[in-house]
């Protein structure tokens, strides 16, 4: 097997017989003899001559074909051993979908509502200001994956095979360009079905789901000559089993709160902080396509990173004919975040711009020991909110920002809330403002034009990662001190997207089942 890459105009298909030809030029040999390929990666290069280039994988009469990917079946588990998952994101679900394979009976608890009944919290979250603290855009079925874009960011294989990711969102109905795609999407409308069959999926087999179950103690006892976790939820219904698996996400402060106020082991963890930076997506088309983009082309996106004064600052959740909407999970405070639609269609493209936050950046928060830095991502927020009084983000035109100029008019948002003039370079940290100040010029640098007036920076962008890590061993995945915990995904501190979480949540359940 030999792998090559060959390159397409943007609105060309390869077909069959020109991949073939490329591998019988790649491989040495005629067409004929090219007796299978896959391919691999398909990638949009817009350095001079705009093309997909392909990834792609080939063999010779002789050698082994290349095999397919088969996802392994689902059993029946209704009355298999349970095993308790707290949470329905990503980790969560395929943590889920894992267990049918293994013939364990997942039991998933979920603090807000199912897919459809959530949306009705987030339309009024943005139209009328009102946080439901369990069902929001970062709480509730899917997680806080669904309703921000669905980008698979991950391509790895590091931490595990994400193909068995791949391949069951594809046969849940996401499109089966992911599969090959360098940067796949599936989009904030498409999403809730493939959630929605996911979940069938896992009734059908034998599972169970339990929404509007917040989590509010767990509680080891015997039972028999066995150990058991029992799992109590705020309605005072209980669950029980020999292993939990703890994918509650990152915004889950209450089960941070949880486990300090019972003495078990959790570690404040480094995450990132910064603003929404919302450019008019034609500007990005121009700069990314270098004056050349035409409508059959998709959206441009972007990814800057560069280092200022030792910390990284980076864009982050990069969203071309993207939205941003509230990400706040409970009142008084402000938290922003973006999506797009998988036809990626408004009129702006949004990113988080970020920089890493470490505990020795805020001495100030020792006192609050594990939770340091979660206290410091707290009061950033809600001094958001206390300056405009609402969900309506503070925002400031991007040069106004870096010369510490007050902002006098804004430029049009995606933002629905709407937005207010704020000096956000008095609101943020000083340490944050002045890593962004120094990165943005330079970034300039990366994308000529990017460093504009026309840009708008609204705050915060807070929710990037936890900033609490609750510790298992690396070996049997458990918690360090509770066997039969078993933390994982983002919430844990051990996974940054829907794909790392998902291949986490598949990792974990594999080892609670061994």
């Amino acid at each position: 097997m030999k792998e090559f890459e060959i390159a397409f105009d943007i609105r060309h298909t390869p077909t069959d017989e020109e991949i073939r030809k490329a591998a019988a030029r790649a491989l040495g040999t005629s067409p004929a003899k090219v007796s299978s390929y896959s391919i691999i990666r398909r990638s949009l290069d817009a350095r001079n001559q705009i093309v997909y280039r392909y990834r792609i994988a080939a063999t010779v009469t002789g050698e082994p074909d290349i095999e397919p990917y088969r996802l392994p079946e689902y059993k029946y588990v209704a009355e298999a051993e349970p095993i308790i998952i707290v949470g329905s994101g990503p980790a969560g679900m395929f943590a889920a979908l894992r267990l049918l394979m293994e013939g364990r009976k997942p039991v998933i608890l979920e603090r807000g509502k199912d897919v459809h009944a959530r949306k009705r919290d987030v339309a009024a979250l943005s139209q009328a200001q009102i946080v439901n603290e369990d069902s929001n855009y970062c709480f509730g079925e899917g997680g806080a994956g669904t309703f921000s874009d669905g980008k698979l960011f991950t391509r790895s294989n590091k931490r595990g095979d994400i193909r068995e990711v791949l391949y069951q969102l594809v046969a849940f109905g996401a499109k089966e360009s992911i599969l090959t795609d360098a940067h796949p999407h599936i989009g904030s409308d498409c999403l809730p079905t493939i959630v929605e069959n996911i979940r069938k999926c896992i009734i059908e087999h034998g599972g169970e789901y339990h929404f509007d179950s917040r989590v509010t103690d767990l509680q080891q006892i015997n039972e028999g000559s066995r150990k058991q976790w029992k799992v109590i939820c705020a309605d005072g219904s209980s669950y029980t089993a020999r292993s939990v698996i703890l994918a509650a996400g990152h915004s889950s402060r209450d089960i941070y709160r949880l486990f300090d106020s019972k003495g078990w082991a959790l570690e404040a963890k480094g995450f990132a902080l910064g603003v929404r930076a919302e450019h008019p997506q034609t500007l990005i088309n121009n700069i990314q396509y270098h004056g050349k983009y035409q409508p059959f082309m998709p959206p441009a996106e972007y990814s800057l990173v560069t280092q200022a004064q030792g910390r990284g600052v980076f864009s982050f959740c990069m969203c071309p004919g993207g939205i941003l909407v509230p990400s706040s999970t409970a009142p008084g405070e402000m938290v922003l975040n973006g999506m797009s639609n998988s036809q990626r269609n408004s009129q702006w493209a949004n990113a988080g711009i970020v920089c890493s936050v470490e505990p020795g950046d805020v001495p100030d928060f020792d006192k609050y020991g594990v939770f340091q830095l979660l206290e410091f991502q707290s009061e950033v927020e809600r001094r958001m909110f206390e300056f405009s009084g609402s969900i309506k983000a503070p925002a400031q035109r991007m040069l106004d920002f870096c010369r510490k100029v007050d902002s006098v008019s804004l430029p049009k948002s995606s933002y629905h809330p709407g937005t207010v003039s704020a000096p956000l370079h008095h609101l943020l940290p000083d340490f944050v403002y002045s890593r962004l100040r120094e990165a943005f010029p330079q970034f300039n640098r990366m994308m000529k034009g990017y460093y504009t007036n026309d840009a708008l920076l609204l705050a915060c962008e807070s929710r990037t990662s936890s900033p609490v890590r609750i510790p298992r061993d690396p070996e049997t995945m458990s918690h360090i001190d509770l066997p039969g915990i078993y933390p994982c995904g983002e919430g844990a501190g051990y996974a940054g997207g829907i794909v790392s979480s998902a291949v986490d949540g598949i990792l974990v359940a594999a080892a609670a089942t061994a």
